[in-house]
């Protein structure tokens, strides 16, 4: 069994590593990089391997950056079967839509603007493209090791990140490789905790928050409590850059439970996302996936999906209503990292505004506007046009879906003995603290994967 990485190593987008064993070639996750301008137009460079070669695809959760280019990947000769926990399986062609709609609309606002002679722009890939890769979807339950390949088996543990993510355990040649995907944080709500894991001969193991720890759980929430009536005595609205799948529906969870407490009836919600209403119906449909407190919240509170002052947002016209609100909004819209959606045009008529209030739940990639917000920028570029930040900017760690240094490290230390590991998934500075981490207490060399790198199990 030889594992060949080639992306998400050095960095926390565009997961892709292809395995080789039993004389078949199984890739883990297609992923998208995001980031900065250079690192999404890299999304349509050939990939780095004979696509038609490729027997299988295991997808370990629906996030753009683990499964956007898997249209791409089938477009361009991928025969193979798609294997993604039943739940990943229908948030997959809600992502993947959204995606491809975003690309095609792109590429036809840039065909219309483009100069005399410039070549025309070509969508990544098209809503038909991802038509023809859900067909080949095959959805698993989780906890039940199944024959893929011939000579490999799969089977599915639950990450508790976002609803249907996966740790991927892979067996073949007498070898066993677990892929944790991405990780969540113990207590989130809704979701389960990630599944101790105890025998492998290779680990791949991200490494997103390596180098620090969160703030405590109910420290956080006891912040947004009080962000959210700052801003009501500020007069402003709050702005929450969000991920469809995952934090948007953490936040309503959240909001659901202190709905008294803090007041949330004089605000009016927003999900500013067709996407995030689709993906709500979803979680809907796997109740059996939630935790026992979730379960609790939904029988004993307002529904989190249904409050009264909530309003999903689906066409553009709705979107821009919004705009006109000076006061009193609480709007949820993506991107998570501010890099596209329709978050930017908020931003635009609010970041000016004394009294509004931008909050950050999840992890701000290199090159992001998220990322220069929260590195305390003081003029951002949107849209081509430079924008005062007058607002304030808030990072709330304690809601993040990935686990921090603690969590890594608890998760890890329930292989016995210790198998090799592989950080993936991180920048350097947090994979470095990490590997330090575990090497000093178990006594292991950890390897930092890069780009064209091969491990053997």
């Amino acid at each position: 069994m030889r594992v060949h990485f080639h992306g998400a190593a050095g960095e926390v987008t565009g997961s892709m590593h292809l395995v080789e064993a039993a004389g078949k070639r199984v890739l883990l996750d297609c992923g998208m990089s995001q980031g900065s301008r250079e690192m999404e137009a890299a999304n349509a460079d050939p990939f780095p391997f004979d696509v038609a070669s490729i027997d299988a695809l295991v997808i370990s959760h629906a996030h753009i950056d683990h499964i956007g280019r898997v249209p791409l990947l089938v477009k361009r000769g991928f025969r193979g079967p798609i294997f993604a926990q039943r739940a990943t399986a229908d948030l997959m062609p809600i992502m993947l839509m959204d995606s491809a709609s975003l690309a095609e609309s792109e590429a036809e606002r840039f065909n219309r603007r483009r100069a005399h002679g410039e070549a025309e722009m070509q969508p990544l890939y098209t809503r038909e493209d991802v038509a023809d890769a859900m067909a080949q979807v095959r959805a698993l339950p989780y906890d039940k090791r199944e024959t893929i390949l011939g000579g490999v088996d799969a089977a599915f543990r639950d990450a508790g990140h976002i609803l249907g993510s996966s740790i991927v355990e892979l067996w073949a040649d007498g070898r066993k490789l677990v892929f944790s995907g991405d990780l969540g944080p113990k207590g989130t709500p809704i979701l389960r905790d990630p599944t101790p894991i105890r025998e492998a001969d290779l680990v791949l193991m991200e490494s997103t928050y390596g180098d620090r720890n969160h703030k405590e759980r109910a420290e956080t929430i006891a912040e947004l409590g009080q962000i959210l009536d700052d801003a009501w005595r500020d007069g402003g609205n709050v702005l929450i850059p969000a991920f469809a799948v995952g934090r948007s529906q953490e936040l309503l969870y959240w909001f659901a439970r202190h709905w008294d407490e803090w007041k949330l009836s004089r605000w009016t919600i927003f999900i500013d996302s067709p996407m995030a209403g689709k993906v709500v119906e979803v979680y809907g449909r796997h109740h059996e996936l939630f935790d026992e407190d979730a379960r609790r919240v939904w029988a004993e509170r307002p529904n989190p999906f249904k409050l009264p002052n909530l309003r999903v947002t689906a066409d553009v016209e709705e979107s821009m209503a919004i705009n006109r609100i000076e006061r009193g909004a609480i709007v949820i819209a993506g991107s998570g990292m501010a890099s596209g959606g329709r978050i930017l045009h908020h931003l635009r008529y609010n970041l000016g505004r004394r009294g509004a209030h931008v909050v950050f739940v999840g992890y701000q990639g290199v090159g992001t506007l998220g990322r220069r917000l929260v590195d305390g920028a003081r003029w951002v570029r949107i849209h081509g046009k430079d924008y005062r930040v007058n607002a304030a900017v808030h990072t709330v760690g304690g809601l993040s879906a990935h686990a921090d240094q603690r969590g890594l490290l608890d998760w890890f230390g329930h292989f016995e003995p210790k198998p090799r590991l592989a950080l993936v998934h991180g920048e350097d500075k947090a994979r470095e603290a990490l590997a330090g981490e575990i090497g000093e207490r178990d006594g292991i060399e950890v390897v930092l994967a890069r780009p064209g790198m091969a491990l053997q199990a």
